[in-house]
């Protein structure tokens, strides 16, 4: 029997849901079934990692422990030789603790886990069944396991890979025209593959009964990065036109739909099943555009080559790193996504960079100059806190982590493009994570309630574990949410702890799981989403 149902909403936020769930004028109630299942039972805020950003939190999610310790910071790994800056993909291999995924199939819990990020390529787990996201249409059958899921899916009537993954030749013709019609038709994509993923996530929870089935929907993510403007009701115009009511009416028909898969879901999953949701990061708006490696620039850190006398000569320095010299840089910032300052030193005799000598000096002084960036109209900070990295991301894997991590003021994503100014305001807000996600959970043993402290991103394995019946390993960070189970429950179950989890091998075990032509489309659309700069 299914024990346990997780259901992941990337970038869920009380702040949209919390409206989606209430009546309102015209548009009644949009997601009937979650507002019940939250009167119901129990939610909170849940805070994400220092950086709340997709790879690291979801993989704190379900490693239940802190990038420290997992490894993942970003999307890119940056490989620093020196002379040259090389840029990869993190995938799963690069994740160095185990999983809860694994945690559970070696103990006799088997495991659905469908549509989570940095799970490619997956291990094969003894009666489990793995299908990672974030992976082009055409590599989706060598990346699940086991051997003969790929097969089983095609009996889903209208099954088509490129629903399920990413179809990049599609992306790339919505993207085409950043107008009210490119939105209408990026909202409109996610429906099927939405659609087609709950359609595997029913087949294989019926069929196989997982102990733990665990699907995430992550539309929620991509609309709220592209159609913010049309969702915060704090944005709402008091005149609303015709194309802001056409846009409106798709976001909601989007989050209708998901209600309707929640709905179904929890119902088949029976009810002594136990019901956890939770998002990775929450979302807000970002009002400021902050160019951090142009500040780096004029603080002498970084440095351009020249550009060249004409147009095409312009247009490329306008990219981050085209001009960039590498012999001269000692600090930049490799990608938006990470809100990341990486300090280069030079370990041996003529490399480029700071002398190790002069680390802690530099990094000292380099964060009282970005907190004293200001907006030129508002005279305010627009730096609200800079994270080094011992204190934000303690643990074995620490001395891989950004040397600086940034939150802004209003938490968006930096700029790295080469422009003037380093600081402006956005023509139209734009949504950007937010530390505080949600989580929530309903069923048999749970307490209803608001919990009105934010419960650490980490602790979400450890109390899915606990519902599984399952001790907790000694090592992980996360701890059970006690406050989301009722005495009795606790009382008939009590939390145990067990030995720690199972040492992972390092180094690069297969062939790459994307070739360099995907990973290239993989690239642009992170791009389209914000993560990344061209």
């Amino acid at each position: 029997m299914t024990r346990t149902l997780f259901l992941g909403l990337d970038g869920a936020t009380f702040h949209i849901l919390d409206d989606l769930t209430r009546d309102r004028p015209g548009e009644g109630v949009v997601m009937p079934f979650l507002r019940q299942f939250m009167a119901a039972g129990f939610r909170a805020p849940l805070r994400s990692t220092p950086h709340p950003l997709t790879p690291p939190a979801w993989t704190t999610l379900f490693t239940g422990r802190n990038p420290g310790a997992h490894g993942v910071y970003d999307f890119m790994r940056v490989d620093d030789r020196q002379h040259e800056v090389f840029f990869t993909l993190y995938d799963f291999r690069d994740i160095r603790c185990e999983t809860l995924w694994s945690l559970a199939s070696r103990q006799q819990r088997p495991v659905v886990a469908l549509n989570f990020p940095m799970m490619a390529p997956p291990p094969a787990l003894e009666g489990s069944s793995l299908i990672p996201g974030f992976t082009p249409w055409k590599h989706l059958r060598r990346n699940m396991s086991p051997d003969g899921l790929y097969a089983r899916l095609q009996t889903i009537p209208g099954f088509h890979p490129k629903e399920l993954a990413w179809d990049f030749e599609r992306e790339n013709q919505i993207g085409e025209d950043m107008d009210s019609d490119y939105l209408a038709a990026w909202i409109g994509y996610h429906l099927p593959r939405e659609e087609l993923w709950f359609q595997v996530a029913r087949m294989l929870l019926l069929e196989d009964r997982p102990a733990l089935m665990a699907v995430m929907f992550d539309g929620t993510d991509k609309i709220q990065h592209q159609a913010w403007a049309y969702l915060d009701p704090d944005l709402r115009p008091a005149q609303p036109d015709a194309d802001w009511l056409r846009l409106r009416a798709l976001c909601l028909d989007y989050f209708r739909r998901l209600d309707g898969y929640l709905e179904e879901l929890i119902r088949l999953a029976g009810p002594d099943t136990q019901v956890f949701m939770a998002s990775d990061h929450g979302f807000t708006a970002s009002r400021q555009v902050v160019r951090i490696n142009r500040y780096l620039a004029e603080l002498g850190h970084l440095h351009y080559r020249e550009v060249g006398d004409s147009d095409a000569a312009r247009r490329r320095a306008a990219s981050p790193f085209a001009y960039l010299d590498w012999e001269k840089t000692v600090a930049y910032c490799p990608t938006p996504s990470s809100n990341a300052i990486l300090i280069r030193v030079a370990h041996e005799p003529g490399q480029p960079g700071i002398a190790p000598a002069d680390y802690a000096a530099f990094r000292a002084r380099l964060i009282e100059q970005l907190y004293a960036l200001r907006d030129p109209d508002s005279g305010k900070a627009v730096i609200r806190a800079v994270l080094t990295r011992e204190a934000a991301f303690p643990g074995p894997a620490s001395a891989s982590a950004p040397d600086l991590t940034l939150v802004l003021a209003d938490y968006g994503f930096v700029s790295i493009r080469n422009l003037d100014p380093v600081v402006t305001t956005r023509p139209v807000p734009t949504g950007t994570h937010h530390p505080d996600g949600i989580v929530l959970a309903g069923g048999p043993g749970i307490e209803p309630g608001w919990h009105e402290h934010a419960l650490p991103i980490a602790d979400v394995a450890a109390t899915l574990l606990h519902s599984l019946d399952l001790p907790i390993p000694a090592d992980l960070d996360g701890r059970v949410m006690t406050a989301a189970f009722s005495s009795t429950f606790l009382a008939q179950r009590a939390v145990r702890s067990g030995p720690p989890t199972c040492p992972v091998k390092d180094g690069t075990l297969q062939d790459a799981a994307i070739p360099a032509a995907d990973r290239d489309k993989i690239l642009a659309q992170l791009a389209m989403l914000g993560y990344l700069e061209e």
